[in-house]
């Protein structure tokens, strides 16, 4: 009976992965509309629904649901806090994060993806006494994104944006960069870079800027499981350690 449970169990998840198609991998079906912490100009087409989880270092867990509510018009709303896994009382962050993103201008040949938006959601444990997450939300953002053709698909993005989130002394325009390299069907290598213009203070950031990497796997219709490595350049300062770890779930839905 034990073999019988296993064998059925290996041909349930072997299926999947002929029909992996999530955000990651040459079989994408679906856009990023983030990389790691940087915005994309990736979009939710209309009918279709997000669902997102975010695990990171000191049992913080964000959850983010989106919507594509119109052509080129999606909406999202997360909430989350700090120490929610693990031992000790959960601290819920202040208020819940808004998405709203509106796709300007679609790939072409010559030209990338457009998007301009507002995202008020940050990571991290949440500081009262600055009114700013560990890291800060994007806020205003305009996000361009291109692919190519390179054994499989590379992608480049780049983006432009304001935070909110200044009580800290740190009000400047921001920029990111970052790529995604497909490899193979089902899998995606991504990094970004995070200047930091706005969080380069004596108090939370070093200069350095913020450098992640990620793994990003397709294991079933929709479904998407990352693995991220974070501030690989020792930027901040609000925390003992060097890099971080984090977990991504993504699930992706059509609602017709």
């Amino acid at each position: 009976m034990k073999k019988l449970v296993l064998l059925a169990s290996f041909l349930l998840i072997s299926t999947s992965l002929l029909v992996a198609q999530g955000t990651a991998g040459t079989g994408a079906k679906y856009e990023y509309r983030s990389l790691i912490d940087m915005q994309t100009a990736g979009i939710l087409q209309k009918g279709y629904v997000g669902v997102t989880s975010d695990v990171l270092p000191q049992g913080v867990l964000i959850e983010k649901l989106e919507v594509g509510v119109f052509n080129n018009i999606s909406f999202g709303i997360s909430y989350g806090g700090a120490n929610l896994i693990g031992a000790g009382s959960p601290i819920w962050y202040k208020y819940p994060g808004i998405d709203i993103r509106f796709r300007a201008m679609n790939e072409s040949v010559s030209f990338p993806a457009l998007t301009i938006g507002f995202d008020s959601q940050g990571k991290g444990v949440y500081f009262d006494s600055t009114s700013r997450y560990a890291i800060k939300s994007p806020g205003f953002f305009c996000a361009a994104s291109k692919n190519f053709e390179f054994l499989g698909y590379l992608s480049l993005h780049g983006t432009l944006n304001y935070s909110l989130e200044s009580k800290d002394g740190e009000d400047f325009v921001d920029l990111s960069v970052g790529c995604e390299k497909t490899i193979g069907e089902n899998v995606s290598l991504i990094g970004e870079y995070d200047f930091a213009f706005n969080d380069n203070s004596s108090r939370y950031g070093a200069g350095n800027g913020y450098l992640n990497i990620g793994i990003r796997w397709a294991i079933g219709d929709g479904f998407t499981l990352g693995f991220d490595l974070r501030d690989l350049l020792d930027n901040k300062k609000w925390s003992p350690t060097t890099a971080d770890r984090a977990l991504r779930i993504e699930y992706v839905k059509s609602i017709f």
